[in-house]
C-alpha cells in the first residue's frame, strides 16, 4: 500500500477525489447526494476565499462593466444610440420600451418651415402675379347674346363669408379633431402611441412640442397647399379664355370702335372684339373682372375645402358615440358648398358650365391631396 502524506484527505475534496479517480482509470464510485452538496459547499467556500484574498491584495476597487448589445424588436427598429426611436430594452417577444428621442431644437423646425415656405412660394407667387399683372384673354361678343344681358347682382355669399367659411373653418376644425386625438391614446396603433407618449421629437426653448401640434401642422400644411394649386389653377383658366360674365352689357355698356353701340340695327348678329365700356364708373379692375368668369373661383374654392374637411373627419375623427355628429357635419359642410356654387349662378355672375367646371377643378385637388392620408 502506497503512503498517505497527513493531511491529504482533508485537502482533497469530494469532488477531486471523483476527478481524480476518473483520470487514473478507476472506476468511480457512484456520487451520493451527500457528496454533490459536500463538493458545491467546497466549490462556493473556494471562490470566497479567492475573492477576499483578491480584495486584499488590491488597494483599489475593481469596476465590473458590462456592455449590453443593442436588440432589435420585431418592427425591425433598433434600439439604442442611433437615428431610431431612441433607446430601449427588448423585455420579450415583440414587447420594447423604448425612451425619448433625440430632440429636434429650433433651427430644425426653422429649417422645415422655411422648406415648405418655398414649396409655397412655387404656388403663390404666380397666383399673385397674375392678380396684379396679368391680362385676360379679350374676347369678343355677338350683340345678340343673351345670356351676357343679365342684370348685376351683389355676391350672397361674400367674399368675407368664403374665406371664413373655408379658410379659418376647417383649420379649428383640424386642431380641435388632433387635439382630441392626442388624447384618446385607442385611436393609435403600437408605434404612433409610442409617438405620442415620447413627444414629436421637436423642441422650442427646452419645451418638446407635443405630437398632435406636429399632426396639425401636417394636415393644415396640405390643406393650404392643395389650396393653393388649385386657384393657381382656377386662375390659369381665367386669364387663358377670358369669358366674359352674364351681366356684362349691363356694367360695360360697350361702344364700339365706329362709336356705334349694340342697339344699332348694323350691329345685329356680328361678332365684335374692338370695344370700349361706355359706363362712366368702369375702371380698368372692373373691366378686367368681367373677362374672369370661367372656371368659377368661389365654387372651385368652396368644393376643395368642404370636400377635403369632409374626407379629413372621415378618416382621422373614430369617436363611436360622435359618428351622427361627424355625419352632420359632413352634410351642413357638403350643403355649404352646393348653396356657393348655386349662388354664383342665380347672382349672374357666373354661367352654368363656369361652375361645373370650377366645383371639378375643387373636388379632383380635394380628392387627391387627401387620397394618402392616414
Amino acid at each position: 500500500m502506497s503512503s498517505l502524506r497527513p493531511g491529504s484527505v482533508c485537502d482533497t475534496t469530494p469532488l477531486q477525489r471523483f476527478e481524480s479517480q476518473s483520470s487514473s482509470g478507476e472506476e468511480p464510485s457512484s456520487p451520493t447526494a451527500a457528496s454533490i452538496i459536500a463538493a458545491a459547499a467546497a466549490a462556493a467556500a473556494t471562490a470566497t476565499s479567492t475573492s477576499n484574498s483578491h480584495n486584499l491584495n488590491n488597494n483599489n476597487n475593481v469596476k465590473l462593466d458590462l456592455q449590453l448589445p443593442t436588440f432589435v424588436g420585431s418592427s425591425g427598429l433598433g434600439l439604442g444610440p442611433g437615428p431610431g426611436l431612441g433607446t430601449g430594452l427588448v423585455t420579450g417577444p415583440g414587447s420594447i420600451v423604448t425612451g425619448k428621442r433625440p430632440l429636434r431644437g429650433p433651427k430644425k423646425i426653422l429649417g422645415r418651415i422655411l422648406l415648405d415656405l418655398c414649396m409655397l412660394s412655387c404656388v403663390g407667387l404666380p397666383m399673385l402675379g397674375l392678380s396684379f399683372w396679368g391680362e385676360p384673354f379679350k374676347r369678343g361678343f355677338f350683340c345678340n347674346d343673351s345670356s351676357l344681358k343679365h342684370p348685376y347682382k351683389h355676391s350672397t355669399i361674400r367674399s368675407w363669408m368664403l374665406y371664413l367659411m373655408c379658410g379659418a373653418l376647417p383649420v379649428v376644425l383640424i386642431i380641435l379633431v388632433e387635439f382630441f386625438r392626442g388624447q384618446d391614446k385607442r385611436l393609435h396603433g403600437p408605434f404612433k402611441s409610442q409617438m405620442a407618449r415620447t413627444g414629436s421629437g421637436y423642441h422650442i426653448c427646452h419645451l418638446e412640442l407635443s405630437y398632435w401640434l406636429l399632426e396639425c401642422y401636417r394636415k393644415i400644411g396640405i390643406f393650404i397647399f392643395g389650396l393653393g394649386v388649385e386657384q393657381l389653377t382656377a386662375n390659369v383658366a381665367k386669364y387663358a379664355i377670358g369669358r366674359l360674365r352674364p351681366h356684362f352689357f349691363t356694367l360695360c355698356q360697350p361702344v364700339l370702335w365706329d362709336g356705334s353701340n349694340c342697339s344699332h340695327p348694323m350691329n345685329a348678329g356680328r361678332y365684335i372684339e374692338e370695344f370700349t365700356c361706355g359706363a362712366a364708373d368702369m375702371n380698368a379692375k372692373g373691366i378686367r373682372d368681367m373677362s374672369l368668369s370661367f372656371p368659377s373661383g368661389h365654387a372651385s374654392f368652396s368644393c376643395y375645402a368642404m370636400l377635403y374637411i369632409v374626407l379629413y373627419l372621415q378618416r382621422r375623427m373614430h369617436w363611436p358615440r360622435l359618428r351622427m355628429v361627424r355625419h352632420l357635419l359632413q352634410f351642413l359642410l357638403l350643403l355649404f358648398a352646393w348653396y356657393t356654387c348655386l349662388t354664383r349662378v342665380s347672382d349672374y355672375k357666373h354661367h352654368c358650365s363656369d361652375v361645373l367646371a370650377g366645383a371639378g377643378i375643387g373636388i379632383t385637388y380635394a380628392i387627391v391631396v387627401t387620397s394618402t392620408m392616414w
